[in-house]
């Protein structure tokens, strides 16, 4: 698989306006130490799930003979706040410990540790250079970041941290969508982004905290699923563009934006036959071509009928419409059954091959 985006813990120090999870937040005394204990209960469980290689075969970049050229895949490891006392020594350390073991010998993998930024100390980025992390992407620089608002802040903000990168061995990573050539460079690196016009997540999900501040301008034309993190190619876990989202639950995903429900749980069983039992079911066929307006074809619901499906009102009273609402409702009136007969199915073989 190309990609996973794990969410290690719901731990945060901060509490965005902007956030896609409300359970992204501050947790002090019992309720902090139960969403870590959380964590460091799955983590161990949801690593065993993991495909037993992280590469993946990459079509665009072919070796002499015309066979896709196998690459090297990644996991990023994300929150909450991935760096925060105590998930880091107590999750996100042994985490990067136990990946970086279980790949090995495997085709290795390139561990991206995600983090707001502010916390990184020069003790930090040591440690985690040493643990044989591939790269830092700090998430924060926009406005929505309490003390980031503005140009210069965030300006001042990056020099401040370049600085400290470089001083630790740390190469900027040149980071693009459109050129993929950054992602055979040898580490350690770094990037910068956030929540900008001109990014990726420009147009804010129709989730979470960015849902109830009324933040989210995506339109019906604005098709999350067809693009990178999200639905595309999640079930094509050999090939180049698959990338899932996994939950401090182990709750998998198709997507960061996240379906209504989950299509399984890694701390239960194995991500790829979770996938490869759901191969052939047309509504995730449609979510992996990045068409989710189709995902209800075969069960009486028209493109037409997934349109007016996508219609709500935003928590403020605006009329809104987006494919995630429509995705949504299909998951709640009809998908519900399909996922869980998939996971019993999933069961009955394992039962059959003890």
């Amino acid at each position: 698989m190309e990609s996973i985006y794990y969410v290690m813990s719901w731990a945060c120090h901060r509490r965005c306006k902007h956030c896609y999870e409300e359970r992204f937040r501050p947790y002090v005394r019992a309720d902090l130490e139960a969403v870590v204990r959380e964590a460091e209960l799955n983590f161990p469980r949801i690593i065993a799930n993991l495909p037993a290689r992280m590469t993946y075969l990459d079509a665009g970049d072919p070796n002499p003979d015309g066979t896709p050229r196998e690459k090297t895949g990644r996991v990023i490891l994300s929150g909450g706040e991935s760096l925060l006392d105590p998930v880091r020594e107590r999750v996100t350390y042994k985490v990067i410990e136990q990946l970086v073991a279980k790949y090995r010998s495997q085709g290795g993998v390139k561990v991206i540790v995600q983090t707001t930024g502010d916390l990184l100390t020069p003790a930090i980025l040591d440690d985690l250079r040493d643990r044989g992390v591939w790269m830092i992407s700090v998430a924060g620089v926009d406005d929505f970041h309490v003390g980031m608002e503005g140009p210069e802040r965030q300006r001042s903000f990056v020099d401040g941290l370049t600085a400290m990168f470089s001083a630790h061995g740390y190469a900027p990573a040149g980071l693009s969508l459109q050129d993929r050539r950054w992602l055979e460079a040898d580490g350690p690196l770094f990037s910068f982004f956030g929540a900008t016009p001109d990014s990726w997540i420009g147009k804010l999900w129709p989730r979470g905290r960015a849902w109830s501040n009324g933040l989210s301008t995506a339109t019906i034309e604005d098709n999350f699923c067809n693009r990178w993190s999200g639905g595309l190619n999640f079930l094509n876990h050999r090939f180049a563009g698959s990338e899932v989202s996994i939950e401090p639950t182990g709750d998998v995903y198709p997507c960061c934006v996240k379906t209504r429900l989950p299509i399984g749980n890694l701390v239960e069983e194995g991500l790829i036959g979770i996938l490869d039992s759901l191969a052939d079911d047309p509504a995730f066929a449609a979510i992996n071509r990045g068409d989710p307006a189709r995902m209800g074809v075969d069960d009486g619901w028209s493109r037409e009928t997934f349109l007016e499906k996508s219609r709500t009102s935003t928590p403020s009273g605006s009329a809104y419409a987006n494919l995630c609402i429509g995705c949504d409702r299909f998951h709640e009136e009809v998908l519900a059954p399909r996922i869980a007969a998939a996971k019993a199915r999933r069961r009955q073989v394992t039962a059959a091959a003890e």
